[in-house]
């Protein structure tokens, strides 16, 4: 067996890079090899971009027929370098996904999962905590084992969740707070999701009002593009703790937050930072400046297995969400995403996730029901203030 697995190493390249939208703004990549081996990667994205990423995958493909699968760093870096424009979010999930895949190929060639790879293990188990709101919510994520859960800030008016009143109701969203703090008592973590919707304004009267209850952090406190001066203004001015991440990428796209130590935690997405490889180079970054990471959650279970193994691995992560689809306990209903995937099932124990040795991700993609589920367009919602001016989203 040691020596048939030699052999088909030293003689393995890549043939082909095939995609599969499927519904959900979905985007699965599949390597195959010339010697049968495949690695399943996602390039999904929360809007309507799906085509885009695909064709860009299908446009890097080039670079990868007949070469050495196995050799992630050296494609990773040549297909960021040999392409001249090299930065964006739709690149870069482009090149995730392919990495992902890579990764995949390798723990399969190896007969090892990611985790093992990368390392191994920097802990049994992880931690994870599912999303809701109110007493409701903590009693739901209590009722599975967890002792976390993640909510967001009610931005929009009752009744109407395209529009933000002027001026936003604080007391509303700060009395949400004060009863998710009561129900789940102190021993109990509330992570606060603000989606970049408020003002740099809005978030500190926001977080300075909540600042008793103790929030674990508060995600995506304003929008940061190009400088970060108001993320730093915002982190002197406030105790509670901020996270940022999520729609950064590359290591570039982190370095001067994590230089600076503008937040305490950082929550890069798999999918889209650059792929297993460059998260595990961010995760070295911010340990070096005592940050802790946590995967942000991606779109489907292969994404979210990608981010499990690198939380098993990564010393400076610290909490992972996971997805009502993913497993029991957190499924609350069946349909068909139940079968798009062949493979493994999460172990979810008293509000913690374990990942079975199975080798590489652990999983493959059904292509027949992702083929029964083809990609429709979704936009995201519309969001105005209510003079009629646009809102992030």
């Amino acid at each position: 067996m040691k020596d048939e697995r030699k052999a088909k190493v030293s003689g393995i390249k890549i043939t082909a890079v095939d995609t599969f939208l499927v519904e959900g703004n979905c985007c699965f990549v599949k390597i195959r090899t010339n010697e049968g081996i495949t690695g399943l990667g996602e390039g999904s994205i929360s809007d309507n971009k799906v085509r885009t990423i695909a064709q860009c995958i299908k446009d890097l493909e080039g670079h990868l027929i007949g070469k050495d699968p196995t050799n992630i760093e050296y494609l990773w870096q040549g297909l960021y370098r040999w392409n001249r424009w090299h930065v964006g979010i739709l690149f870069s999930t482009a090149l995730s996904a392919i990495d992902i895949a890579l990764w995949d190929i390798l723990g399969k060639i190896a007969d090892l999962p990611i985790y093992k790879l990368l390392g191994g293990a920097a802990r049994d188990k992880v931690r994870i905590y599912p999303g809701g709101s109110g007493k409701s919510g903590v009693q739901f994520a209590k009722s599975i084992g967890c002792n976390a859960i993640k909510t967001g800030p009610p931005v929009t008016k009752v009744g109407d969740h395209l529009t933000v009143p002027m001026p936003w109701n604080l007391g509303r969203a700060v009395k949400q707070i004060e009863e998710m703090r009561i129900e789940g008592g102190d021993d109990f973590d509330i992570l606060i999701d603000a989606h970049g919707r408020l003002t740099p304004t809005m978030s500190l009267e926001y977080c300075k009002a909540i600042e008793p209850y103790r929030p674990f952090w508060v995600e995506e406190p304003i929008q940061v593009e190009g400088s970060n001066d108001a993320l730093e203004w915002l982190s002197d001015h406030t105790t509670v703790p901020l996270c940022m991440g999520e729609r950064n990428f590359m290591k570039w796209g982190f370095q001067d937050i994590i230089g600076k130590r503008l937040v305490p935690y950082l929550n890069p997405d798999v999918v889209h930072c650059g792929g297993i490889s460059e998260f595990k180079k961010i995760a070295a970054m911010a340990e070096a400046q005592y940050i802790q990471v946590s995967p942000h959650i991606t779109y489907s279970k292969v994404g979210i297995t990608a981010e499990i193994h690198l939380g098993m691995n990564c010393p400076n992560s610290v909490i992972q969400e996971m997805g009502s689809y993913a497993a029991e306990p957190l499924k609350k209903s069946t349909d068909w995403r139940d079968d798009l995937f062949f493979g493994h099932k999460f172990q979810i124990e008293n509000g913690f996730v374990r990942l079975p040795d199975t080798p590489g991700l652990g999983l493959d993609l059904n292509e027949e029901v992702a083929k029964a589920h083809p990609y429709e367009s979704q936009l995201r919602p519309e969001l105005r203030y209510e003079d009629g001016s646009v809102e992030d989203n």
